[in-house]
């Protein structure tokens, strides 16, 4: 092994650590992040974290995209059953392993923080891989496409359904978007409390929630 890829493998290392201390501290101090306290914690100067990290915000990014794709990761998996109500259950199952970082990437905006590009891609991976179950259900008949969308917001999403799911019709594309968004606040009403003292079945009402998002989607 050469010096350089030593250098390469210890700054890796190092890196992990650092992401695997902030995340201790998201359980602790939310978004607020601070690299004193990460330093502080990992018995580093403060000087030293700055040569992996530039800033906090630049630690709160790989954070977000890290979150991002092991979610995204974890739906894509579940996607293969080719069934909408395992790749819900596959994010309600991540997001109850992973509180604080469901919280970071769709709890409240992180104040002065504006995220860069690349946590786009990683970002979108869960929506594709709902898409790809409602696009399957619907090239073997199993969707019912439903009525277009007219005016403005109908040519608007014939663009989002150009550019995400070509051949897909615009107001199924449309459909999915906002069963995702469902599924997305079923999850944080049930991690951020709005359940409690309502709701013990937690499972099968996020399941019976599933459902109907399917029905209205038109998923038979």
């Amino acid at each position: 092994m050469t010096a350089a890829s030593i250098r390469a493998r210890l700054r890796a290392e190092m890196t992990d650590e650092i992401k695997a201390a902030a995340r201790r501290h998201l359980a602790t101090d939310g978004a607020n992040l601070s690299l004193r306290a990460v330093a502080r914690e990992l018995g580093m100067a403060s000087s030293a974290v700055y040569r992996y990290f530039a800033s906090r915000d630049e630690l709160l990014t790989a954070l977000i995209i890290d979150a991002y794709d092991a979610l995204g990761a974890a739906a894509e998996a579940a996607a293969e059953q080719g069934s909408w109500l395992a790749v819900c259950h596959a994010v309600r199952d991540w997001a109850l392993a992973n509180p604080h970082e469901w919280a970071l990437i769709y709890g409240s905006p992180v104040p002065g923080y504006q995220a860069p590009s690349d946590t786009v891609g990683p970002a979108i991976r869960v929506i594709l891989a709902l898409g790809r179950v409602v696009q399957e259900a619907a090239a073997a008949g199993r969707v019912e496409i439903g009525r277009p969308v007219g005016g403005r917001l109908g040519a608007e999403l014939a663009g989002v359904a150009e550019r995400a799911a070509p051949g897909v019709p615009p107001q199924l594309v449309a459909r999915c978007m906002a069963g995702w968004i469902h599924c997305c606040g079923a999850v944080s009403a049930e991690l951020f409390g709005q359940l409690n003292n309502t709701i013990d079945e937690r499972r099968e009402f996020f399941e019976f929630q599933m459902r109907g998002a399917m029905s209205w989607i038109g998923i038979r």
